[in-house]
């Protein structure tokens, strides 16, 4: 009788610890897939649009202003050079983005804040994976320079193909702010 007992325990045992074993894969599953899932798009009414790579979004009925993830536009101020005559690629930078973003609205994927309380997203013109990811395409029609590999490819085509900024010589936008130095709370153009 003890034998019977012993291997019916044993039975037991075997049973829990396949339970357990499925249970810890099936949260291991889980994890991977909250994980490696995107983040959940808003959709939200544009306001504004404030240079190449910044504009006005409405949420929960407060105004909300997103930074463009994987980009750096020129300035709204910002002045290029095409041989010796200067021009507001700044300006046309923005024209850009409003062309771009329309009348909206957009579907944004929030990745965090910068030190200037603006949201950093990456943002499209319909649900993904349709419509325009706008930071690709501000560097890929050559108004903007690439901060992450994410746009990497786009930035070397635009070059190849002498578009927006590439036409001529310009200054890099981080380096023309760190010599223009800009108040923090300067967001909007003077003319908005």
């Amino acid at each position: 009788m003890v034998s019977g007992s012993s291997s019916l325990a044993r039975l037991r045992w075997r049973r829990r610890f396949r339970s357990l074993l499925a249970l810890l894969l099936l949260a291991g599953f889980a994890f991977v897939a909250w994980v490696w899932l995107p983040a959940p798009a808003l959709t939200v009414p544009l306001v504004h649009v404030i240079d190449g790579d910044s504009l006005t979004v409405r949420q929960d009925d407060a105004p909300l202003t997103i930074r463009l993830t994987g980009i750096d536009a020129v300035e709204y101020r910002q002045d290029c050079a095409r041989g010796a005559t200067r021009w507001p690629c700044g300006r046309d930078a923005r024209t850009a983005l409003e062309k771009l973003a329309g009348r909206g609205p957009l579907h944004c994927e929030v990745a965090a804040k910068d030190r200037y309380d603006r949201t950093l997203a990456a943002c499209r013109t319909a649900a993904f994976p349709d419509g325009i990811d706008l930071g690709a395409e501000m560097t890929r029609l050559g108004w903007a320079v690439a901060t992450s590999d994410a746009y990497m490819v786009e930035e070397a085509e635009a070059q190849a193909k002498r578009r927006g900024i590439w036409q001529g010589d310009f200054v890099r936008p981080e380096n023309w702010r760190a010599t223009h130095e800009r108040s923090t709370t300067a967001l909007t153009p003077p003319d908005a």
